[in-house]
């Protein structure tokens, strides 16, 4: 059974940074694509970034310079590392497990999902 536990959430003023892990089990983050999403209060959840088998990385562009997705193949762990975050960033962090083709990423698994605050 896949299981994916996410921690790192809190908050965090303007400008400041978390580092969000998914420690992942049943599974491994090195053989499949891997997914944060996000879902902001009263909004649908988006996709923000992405970290194929191959280590091809994607990002949303309201997040793209600013966050990395990463992975530790020995601890079967992926990362959100996110840097300079905003107001915007506010939102409950999900961690995926799914696949990827010509770009398009397909979730398959899911997390509790962690809370992000942004604010002052």
């Amino acid at each position: 059974q896949v299981q994916l536990v996410e921690s790192g959430g809190g908050l965090v003023q303007p400008g400041g940074s978390l580092r969000l892990s998914c420690a992942v089990s049943g599974s491994f983050v090195s053989s499949y694509s891997m997914g944060w999403y996000r879902q902001p209060p009263g909004k649908q959840r988006e996709l923000v970034a992405v970290i194929t088998s191959g280590g091809v990385r994607n990002y949303a562009d309201s997040v793209k310079g600013r966050f990395t997705i990463s992975r530790d193949n020995a601890k079967n762990t992926v990362y959100l590392q996110m840097n300079s975050l905003k107001a915007e960033d506010t939102a409950v962090y999900y961690c995926t497990t799914g696949t990827t083709y010509y770009s398009d990423y397909v979730p398959r698994y899911w997390g509790q999902g962690t809370q992000v605050t942004v604010s002052s």
